[in-house]
């Protein structure tokens, strides 16, 4: 079962939830079958790897791994909080994001 998302690439976003709660990050890629988004520099995680024809060193790679879209709130660019968002109509019949607290039309 998928389900859509709220948020679109390149969006600010503030993780509510987990071990990386309260930080700031950008997302960078969104799986809607899985729920899951990618988030720059949230849930850091190591993986070791083996030397390889890509990879002559080997050693410990640090890198982003996906979260729940639960665990995030988007940031609203006039007020600076997470917000919840409303979905408007405008007079030429496009849908826009707007934000619940101050009203503003949340462009990505």
């Amino acid at each position: 079962m998928t389900s859509t998302c709220h948020l679109k690439k390149d969006d600010k976003v503030k993780v509510i939830s987990g071990k990386d709660a309260g930080k700031i990050g950008k997302v960078l890629k969104i799986d809607n079958k899985k729920c899951r988004i990618l988030v720059e520099n949230i849930n850091i995680v190591k993986r070791h790897t083996r030397p390889s024809a890509q990879n002559k060193q080997g050693g410990i790679v640090e890198s982003e791994a996906a979260i729940h879209q639960s665990n995030v709130m988007l940031l609203c660019n006039k007020c600076m909080k997470s917000v919840r968002i409303r979905m408007k109509t405008l007079d030429d019949g496009k849908k826009v994001r707007v934000c619940r607290l101050c009203s503003e039309i949340i462009d990505s």
